[in-house]
């Protein structure tokens, strides 16, 4: 059975790397696309696919009523649609950027006052990933409004999330979840760092690292059970062993000549927890030093 979401028009705006992969997708679906980059020359591979280049922002947005936006920013989608503010009532504008909850809320409000409804979203993976089944997106929004066109969204990738009705869930979540990732890859390079000193190929601890990262992704259920109930007794991993870590952390920068400066503020955090009691207890109740109480009203 065939729906109007079938072969809806569909406008992308930013054709960096995701949003060229964005485009694609549509294009692959059989949607007829529109697209628009504030530099222009990166539409070429998407035009001879069949893509329509809109001359300008304002026809971009006039020719579909879903309206996606690909850029670096809020601030920059809000720039970038400023010259569209005509064309904006009665589409569906859906953001697809990095950015704080405080961004979404105020692009929300921007957006409606142009009379658009509005969509919040994040994509959860590499540009080479968009479009298959298992590609998280999620959304923060009008309940409505997602479910209208949940199944074009699905283009994109597969696992399509409404995280609620709040439009700066998305930011959120992006934030919550994005805040592990640097951590993660400098610890990566310092061990790299690390194997190098012994003329030991990089890719050698790439299995080693798979399974460290598997075993984390074990841990992160207990870890989320234990913050939300504020009981953190039963220690697997308490903070006093990692307390500890940290002279090993500083043995290895002297033998391997690594750099592990950057792990300093971790060590403070952990060194923290100890002197508010924590030390028996699992290493989630960091989370409780990482609290800040909130401002007096």
């Amino acid at each position: 059975m065939r729906t109007e979401n079938d072969r809806l028009p569909v406008t992308v705006i930013g054709l960096g790397s995701m949003g060229r992969a964005l485009a694609a997708a549509y294009l692959a679906a059989g949607h007829p696309t529109t697209v628009w980059n504030r530099t222009p020359g990166k539409d070429g591979p998407l035009l001879a696919r069949g893509a329509v280049a809109a001359p300008d922002v304002a026809a971009a947005v006039a020719a579909s009523p879903l309206v996606i936006t690909c850029l670096t920013t809020f601030d920059a989608t809000r720039e970038a649609l400023e010259p569209a503010r005509g064309a904006l009532a009665g589409r569906t504008l859906v953001t697809l950027n990095s950015g704080s909850p405080a961004g979404a809320r105020a692009t929300a409000g921007w957006a409606a006052e142009q009379g658009a409804a509005f969509l919040a979203g994040a994509v959860k993976n590499v540009p080479a990933a968009v479009g298959a089944p298992d590609t998280l997106l999620y959304y923060g929004g009008d309940q409505a409004v997602f479910a209208q066109y949940r199944q074009t969204l699905q283009v994109m990738g597969g696992d399509t999330v409404h995280l609620g009705e709040a439009v700066d869930l998305a930011a959120l979540y992006e934030m919550a979840v994005g805040a592990m990732l640097l951590p993660a890859l400098v610890g990566f390079f310092q061990g790299a760092a690390a194997l190098q000193s012994r003329g030991l190929p990089v890719d050698s601890m790439v299995p080693f690292a798979g399974k460290w990262l598997d075993m984390i992704k074990a841990l992160l259920p207990t870890y989320a059970h234990e913050i939300d109930s504020g009981d953190y007794t039963d220690a697997a991993s308490s903070v006093n062993l990692f307390h500890a870590g940290a002279a090993h952390d500083a043995e290895l920068a002297d033998e391997a000549h690594v750099d592990t400066s950057w792990q300093a503020p971790l060590h403070e955090l952990v060194r923290r927890a100890v002197d508010a009691g924590h030390g028996e207890h699992s290493v989630a109740a960091l989370t409780e030093v990482l609290r800040k109480p909130a401002p007096a009203a």
